[in-house]
């Protein structure tokens, strides 16, 4: 029997994606306008003979956590559950740098058995990164079995710390691939498919990013198209000689467009509202419920359920939280820190938001239920839930 295995972690784990998992389990938070864990389920649904699959993590189930799992086991038609409490290794490379940040793996290149592991090395061990995605046979619950036996014998894991909540835990990576490596029963498969991890509440901008690129392939249903009467839909690396500029457009020269303007990949949720003046794209998500005014530019962001953008607002690499408001000719804008596009090997990093004692330039990400009013700029800033603000802010967290 195959049985797919995917680790969720828990809420008091990834507190760099806050305030965005205040609202909702981070699991559930939607990439590309759907919750991320959906896109591991479709993956892992797709493989032949898959019988079930078992989300792990620390979660108590709840009401959205308990609906979504319900609606995926009809979709599947597979049991999917979520449980509270020889090897094969996906991997990819990554820049020397960034290979830092992650488990780096030594391969045998003829076999490509794993000759050595170390997680998070202090300096340069190789640029094979470990991608978190493993096939196990049922061989490998014996490995499990002696590591959690001998864990529990001498306590390895109980440390003054208290990180650990005791000598029942297993730590994969450290207590089982670093020990087993180099013994014939760890091998890795490289992947050149797109991977990136979902660290900050910034990076899931840029795995939605990937995501709609994908949809091209996988899920071509979930793109607005063009319609009559509907999305006129323009490539942003081609410019149109029948088509204005979109500074002309803006300022109203030509007469109001009777349909919505697209530039490149865009996901609009069938219930959100969008004004026909309105420019979307490249790389943007609308969820459920939300309202896009007259003449508003969007640009690689994000949009959660039930906000509104009023006319002629501007966001750009942003994402806009549940509920928020954004007031006319107001301007919301992030930096984006994208990978290197030179390098076919880097990915996002998820840096510290502060060096010395400065918030750094990134995106920015207005939290639930946030109120920006008209005509002011919210530039490289997070701004946590339930705030009314009364003027622009610059390179700030608003508490």
């Amino acid at each position: 029997m195959l049985k797919a295995v995917i680790l969720i972690g828990g809420p008091q784990k990834g507190t760099r994606f806050r305030p965005l998992s205040f609202e909702v389990p981070k699991p559930l938070f939607p990439v590309a306008g759907v919750p991320m864990i959906q896109h591991h389920i479709e993956a892992c649904a797709q493989v032949p003979e898959m019988q079930e699959i078992l989300l792990i993590g620390f979660y108590q189930p709840d009401e959205p956590l308990t609906r979504f799992l319900e609606a995926a086991q009809q979709e599947f038609n597979l049991p999917i559950r979520h449980q509270p409490h020889p090897f094969l290794l996906l991997g990819t490379t990554a820049n020397r740098t960034q290979s830092l940040n992650y488990g780096c793996i030594v391969e045998n290149p003829q076999t490509h058995e794993v000759l050595h592991y170390v997680e998070k090395p202090s300096t340069f061990v190789s640029d094979i990164i470990n991608c978190g995605i493993y096939l196990f046979s049922p061989e490998a619950l014996k490995p499990l079995r002696d590591v959690f036996q001998r864990n529990q014998q001498d306590g390895q894991l109980e440390d003054s710390s208290g990180l650990w909540p005791g000598a029942g835990t297993i730590r994969l990576e450290q207590d089982v691939f670093s020990a087993l490596a180099g013994q014939g029963q760890i091998y890795v498969h490289l992947t050149d498919g797109i991977w990136s991890q979902i660290k900050s509440a910034g990076s899931a901008l840029y795995a939605s990013r990937l995501y709609l690129s994908q949809y091209q392939l996988t899920h071509p249903e979930r793109l607005a198209k063009h319609t009559p009467g509907g999305p006129r839909i323009r490539d942003p690396e081609v410019k149109s000689q029948s088509l204005p500029s979109l500074n002309q457009m803006w300022f109203g020269v030509f007469a109001p467009r009777s349909s919505l303007l697209l530039l490149g990949n865009v996901y609009i949720h069938p219930t959100a509202k969008v004004a026909p003046s309105a420019v979307l794209g490249p790389n943007v998500s609308i969820g459920e419920g939300v309202t896009v005014g007259e003449g508003v530019r969007l640009r690689e962001s994000i949009v959660l359920h039930g906000a509104t953008l009023q006319e002629h607002t501007c966001v750009l690499h942003s994402i806009v939280g549940w509920g928020s408001t954004v007031g006319r000719w107001a301007r919301v804008e992030g930096t984006p820190n994208d990978p290197n596009p030179n390098d076919p090997r880097a990915h996002m990093d998820s840096e510290s938001l502060f060096k010395d004692g400065k918030l750094l330039p990134a995106i920015t990400i207005l939290g639930c239920r946030v109120r920006i009013p008209a005509e002011v700029l919210i530039l490289n800033s997070i701004v946590l839930p339930h705030k009314e603000l009364s003027r622009s802010f610059t390179n700030q967290i608003i508490l």
